[in-house]
This record gives structure tokens, C-alpha cells and sequence, in this order.
């Protein structure tokens, strides 16, 4: 490996990832290809600005003519495919944003890889693959269970990225990761968006009964998960990279207030959204027979994400205007209103 290029690497996990290889490995150039929605950001990658082997190019993985010229211009040897839309609550209100960036997307950048004879191709995926889990945990042989839009967009790009290892002989690798969080996260996931929001006293809106379970991840440990399924990774395999540590969403919201000094009457239980799965819980045993380990548990990793947010409020405040006070009124005014009567 010579000339990475990381697409959606000014998103949350993606620019985490960058910001590791660009320190973790000097010898390799990082390119990152970011289309810059919503949810992109280059403040994210303020830490490797002026980095030697970093270079930032604007462009959309469903452009086929923009990944072909990086491709070129860059000499790109290998890929890891962070670009997704990625919010479940966005996707049930407008799906057609993800087919074209999970589904269409990935196929364009794995045609122009395999046409550039691209050594090695990293697809990042998610848990919800394997739709809700009753009991037990998901293993990378089970079976996919999509539930949401967002869940079936990120199957379908999975199988697309299946198809060119068994068709094309790709070199391809497939992580799917539990729920991360941690600095840099869009507010509108529930830690950032209950921290922020808590932080301005204002009524966190939980689905249903808040007892929905989510397996909780550092970003940093997600990051070195993908580095090493990256090198160390069987070509056309996939790993889970898990956190392997359960928590209720009301229990997490409880523990954020705790932590922020704020009382528990902002919670305010709303109608749950639609197809919402119950648990999500992945094995990540797979990875760990590779050498991985998570450095974070929970209860610190939460405790220096909200000290972040804190400190960094400046980031975050200037992301809570225009398009996300939009989006937030469509998805939870009628439900906080709901919710006060």
C-alpha cells in the first residue's frame, strides 16, 4: 500500500480513521474523497491539515468521472469505503438518498477499483445488517435481516462488494461495526444529540420505552478495527467490530444526564419510529483471533466524549442551524408535542 483513498473520510468514523493512519502510518499517502453533505465536515480533519501525506479532494463516490480522475491523478492503490448515508430516522423519511450513495455508489467505486486494478478494496458496514436480534449475537455467517432503508442499503452495497470478490477475483474485506460514538459525531445520533441538546437544557425525546439495545463502540477502537482487518484481513471475508457491551438507550440517556449535572425530567418518552429494531448484538470474536482489543470501556470513553463536547462547543454549535433545525422539527416536534399532553 502506497496511495490510500478514503472515501467519506470527512464523516464521523471516516475522518477518525484518517486522522489514525495519517499518525500510525507516515509511509502511506491518505486521500480523502468526501462529498461534503450534511454530515461531512473538514473540521474533522482539522489535526491532519497540514499533514505531510494527507491531501482533501471534494467529490461523491456516485460520480463516476470524479472517482476515476482521483483514481488517477493519485495513483490510488487501495480503497476503504466509509461513504453512506447513515442515519435510519433520514432514511425513512427520504430512502432515495441512500440507494444512490450505499447501493449505486459503492458499485461506480468498485467498477473504476477494479478497472484500476486496485490491490485492495475495504467496505465499512454496519450491524444493522443482520436486523434486530432477539438473543444471543450476530456472527459474520448469519443471515441479513435488514429493517430500515438505511439497513438495506448497506446490505445491498455489502453484496455488491461480495460479488466482485466471487465474480472479479477483487481483493475485498467487509467490516460491520456496532453503534460508535465519540468526538466528532454528527448531533443528531443519540449521544451527541442528547449531550448537546441536554447541555441547553432542552427535552431529550427517547422512542417508545427506551429500552432499545445498542452495543456501544469507541471510534478510536472502531478506527483500529478497520487498520487491522485493513492489513490483516482474508480477502473476502468480513469482520465484525463490536464493543460487546450492552446498554438500554434509556439507560445510556440516564448516565449522560448524570454525567452532564442535568436532572431527569428533559427525558420525554415520544412515539417510537417506524421499523425500530430492539437489540442489535454482534460477536466480535473473529477480529480479536486477528489481534484486536478494545482500549475503551464505556463509562470512560463516555466521560471524555461529553468533556469533548464541552469543550468544543464552537464545533457543534454552528453544525445546530439552518438544515439540521429543519430536519429536527420534521422528525420530533409532533412528537414532543405529542409527548407534553
Amino acid at each position: 500500500m502506497k496511495n490510500i483513498l478514503v472515501t467519506g473520510g470527512a464523516g464521523f468514523i471516516g475522518s477518525a480513521f484518517v486522522r489514525h493512519l495519517v499518525a500510525a502510518y507516515p509511509q502511506y499517502h491518505l486521500v480523502t474523497f468526501d462529498k461534503l453533505t450534511y454530515a461531512g465536515n473538514l473540521d474533522n480533519l482539522l489535526p491532519v491539515k497540514d499533514a505531510a501525506n494527507h491531501t482533501f479532494v471534494q467529490g461523491d463516490i456516485a460520480d463516476r468521472e470524479a472517482v476515476r480522475s482521483t483514481f488517477e491523478q493519485h495513483r490510488i492503490d487501495t480503497v476503504v469505503n466509509f461513504a453512506a448515508e447513515s442515519h435510519v430516522d433520514r432514511s425513512i423519511l427520504a430512502p432515495d438518498a441512500f440507494i444512490m450513495t450505499d447501493v449505486v455508489g459503492v458499485y461506480i467505486l468498485l467498477d473504476e477499483a477494479r478497472q484500476h486494478g486496485i490491490g485492495r478494496f475495504v467496505q465499512v458496514s454496519t450491524d444493522e445488517v443482520y436486523g434486530d436480534v432477539p438473543e444471543g449475537f450476530s456472527t459474520e455467517q448469519d443471515a441479513f435481516l435488514p429493517n430500515s432503508p438505511y439497513a438495506a442499503s448497506k446490505a445491498g452495497g455489502e453484496l455488491m462488494v461480495r460479488s466482485y470478490h466471487v465474480t472479479y477475483g477483487m481483493d475485498t474485506v467487509i467490516t460491520r461495526g456496532s453503534n460508535t460514538y465519540g468526538p466528532y459525531q454528527y448531533p443528531e445520533k443519540l449521544i451527541p444529540f442528547f449531550t448537546t441538546e441536554a447541555l441547553d437544557d432542552r427535552p431529550l425525546p427517547v422512542y417508545g420505552d427506551g429500552r432499545q439495545t445498542r452495543d456501544w463502540l469507541h471510534v478510536d477502537d472502531h478506527a483500529r478495527g478497520i487498520d487491522l482487518a485493513l492489513h490483516q484481513g482474508r480477502p473476502g471475508e468480513a469482520y465484525n467490530i463490536a464493543g460487546e457491551d450492552l446498554r438500554y438507550n434509556i439507560d445510556v440517556t440516564r448516565m449522560i444526564l448524570r454525567l452532564l449535572n442535568k436532572p431527569d425530567t428533559l427525558i420525554r418518552y415520544v412515539k417510537d419510529r417506524e421499523g425500530h429494531d430492539r437489540r442489535y448484538a454482534m460477536s466480535a470474536e473473529k477480529l480479536r483471533a486477528l489481534g484486536w482489543t478494545r482500549q475503551h470501556t464505556f463509562e470512560d470513553g463516555l466521560q471524555a466524549t461529553l468533556d469533548w463536547y464541552r469543550q468544543h462547543e464552537w464545533w457543534w454549535r454552528k453544525i445546530k442551524t439552518g438544515e439540521y433545525l429543519d430536519y429536527y422539527k420534521k422528525q420530533y416536534a409532533d412528537r414532543l408535542a405529542a409527548a407534553e399532553k
